[in-house]
């Protein structure tokens, strides 16, 4: 598996900086593993995107023209969830047609950033026609502004928040999530969709989110998908961690998606 780094904290609104240090702290935790749950010994062929944080168009593009020479499945360390928006769309140059699943706290729908944020970068794939409404799923969101929930609403995307996952059950909402993957998918996950008692190393802490469990549950789910070509893990910061808990949940989370 292409383990990818990107980091990259120039688009974070300030939130985001120090998740630039996440890559070398996640492949650090990495070395704690033999195997994944299901007994796979994880192998991982090294990749290093060169970005600058000084210059975002560049490291943008620098993103984008490294996910489009791709020719294999891979996961992406970032990095704030800006590198989203550029692998997106270096993805999408040979995935025309695909699923986009984000689980995140936010929808990262605000308006007017250019080049797009962290909070404004899925806003910007969907208006720019990447990633078509129908084809978008969020979960775990959990604090938005009005002017993405009008958003969502206007395009009828199918989001499942927190508290619509505690009410149905993870079990579930993961059963309906996988039923629909009938296309290439590109999986985005923010570690902010776990409760900040379990991963406090991130730029917005939002209470009331997934258990670590939940979350690995979802990961071994989703990996039984087929489709399933491409994984980036966004917004660790080392820099705001405790005792690395939140690195060694991003490397948990590699782990168990390094054999999908």
């Amino acid at each position: 598996m292409k383990l990818v780094s990107i980091p990259f904290s120039g688009g974070g609104l300030g939130h985001g900086n120090g998740a630039n240090e996440a890559p070398v702290a996640i492949k650090k935790q990495l070395e704690e593993f033999y195997s994944n749950e299901d007994g796979v010994e994880p192998s991982f062929e090294y990749v290093d995107v060169v970005v600058d944080e000084n210059h975002v168009a560049n490291s943008h593009q620098a993103i984008e023209d490294a996910i489009s020479a791709l020719d294999e499945k891979a996961i992406l360390l970032g990095g704030d969830h800006s590198i989203t928006y550029s692998a997106v769309k270096g993805f999408a140059k040979n995935n025309p047609d695909f699923y986009f699943v984000v689980f995140d706290a936010h929808p990262d729908m605000m308006q007017d950033f250019v080049p797009p944020t962290q909070e404004a970068f899925l806003r910007t794939l969907l208006d720019e026609g990447i990633v078509k409404p129908e084809q978008c799923i969020l979960l775990g969101v959990r604090n938005w502004d009005q002017q993405e929930v009008d958003y969502l609403k206007e395009k009828n995307i199918t989001h499942y928040t927190a508290k619509e996952i505690f009410d149905k059950g993870i079990k579930l909402v993961m059963a309906e999530l996988i039923s629909k993957l009938d296309k290439s998918t590109y999986f985005s996950l923010d570690i902010d969709v776990v409760d900040p008692v379990e991963a406090i190393g991130t730029g917005y802490i939002e209470h009331g989110g997934l258990s670590s469990r939940e979350l690995i549950y979802s990961l071994q789910e989703l990996k039984k998908s087929s489709k399933l070509v491409m994984v980036d893990m966004v917004e660790v910061n080392p820099g705001k961690d405790i005792k690395d808990m939140t690195a060694k949940l991003a490397a948990k989370c590699i782990i168990e998606l390094s054999d999908f």
